[in-house]
């Protein structure tokens, strides 16, 4: 097995490692069909993945380690977290992974993460598909947003009801205006 389909579609992802060349990189592009993609959309909870293509190579680090170079770029479209209108963007990412034979798990229960978080554990097969997935999901807006939109002009209530307001929200705003009213009553 050189080369597997990933169940996600869009051509070689799986690469096994003791078919692949020592001497010279191995290439790859995965662009996922349109099912695939509403797949990997679903897995995200985001609305969509309009487009995506990863590309990049696998290089012989020594004599057993591999590294992972590529190119992540996607569109993709995810709910405004003010509007829930839909917001598309178009990412572009570096990815960088380091597969290493000699990679031992931390085995404490709580464990100081170094800043290196690109190294993992050498398999008998890398899965491009996966990193790629992986690359996505790290690179997603955390808080899209429409354009214009801002919380400050955003009220919500079931229908029928008088929406809370911050002032409502402010038990001792009306006491201090108790105060003063009854400050000036006194002069």
């Amino acid at each position: 097995m050189t080369q597997a389909e990933h169940p996600k579609g869009g051509g070689p992802q799986r690469f096994a490692v003791a078919d692949l060349s020592q001497k010279k990189p191995t290439r790859f592009v995965i662009e996922p069909s349109a099912e695939a993609r509403t797949a990997l959309a679903q897995e995200l909870g985001i609305s969509g993945v309009k487009k995506l293509r990863f590309e990049g190579k696998l290089t012989p680090r020594g004599k057993r380690d591999w590294i992972l170079e590529g190119h992540l770029g996607a569109t993709v479209v995810q709910p405004c977290v003010v509007t829930l209108d839909p917001v598309t963007t178009r990412l572009e990412e570096p990815v960088h992974r380091h597969f290493s034979a000699d990679y031992a798990a931390p085995e404490e229960e709580e464990v100081e993460l170094s800043e290196d978080d690109s190294t993992e554990p050498l398999s008998e097969v890398i899965d491009a598909g996966i990193v790629m997935a992986e690359a996505l999901a790290l690179a997603l807006p955390l808080y899209p947003r429409a354009d214009g939109a801002t919380m400050e002009n955003q009220v919500f209530t079931e229908p029928g009801k008088a929406p809370m307001r911050d002032e409502d929200a402010r038990p001792f705003a009306g006491l201090s205006a108790l105060r003063d009213s009854l400050k000036k009553g006194e002069n």
